[in-house]
């Protein structure tokens, strides 16, 4: 019978691993995810397009325009990360309002 051992970075048993928890099928599935996007690409040379705006003609403007958005959003977001970002302590209040506080609730009782 097997034992019921844990991995130390984890803390479910050995044996209740889920099939993305091994690191070769991320790989295969980024594998994968490069193939189908090579398959578009090469696709998109073999159909006619009727673009609205010129620049639709362009091979793969949609692969570089989705992309080029995404990284605009994810920067953008990172700056306003930083922007919007507050303090570990925000919505505590100061130490010494802290104990002035828990004096005045011993005083109250």
């Amino acid at each position: 019978m097997s034992e019921n051992r844990h991995r130390p970075d984890d803390h479910r048993p050995l044996d209740d691993r889920r099939w993305l928890d091994e690191p070769r099928n991320v790989t295969r599935i980024v594998y994968g995810l490069a193939v189908l996007c090579a398959l578009a690409l090469l696709a998109d040379l073999f159909y006619t397009k009727h673009p609205y705006f010129s620049v639709e003609r362009w091979s793969a403007f949609y692969a570089v325009y989705g992309f080029v958005g995404s990284v605009t959003l994810v920067l953008t977001a990172k700056g306003l990360r930083r922007l919007l970002r507050r303090d570990e302590d925000y919505y505590e209040p100061p130490e010494h309002d802290r104990y002035e506080s828990a004096e005045r609730d011993r005083d109250d009782d």
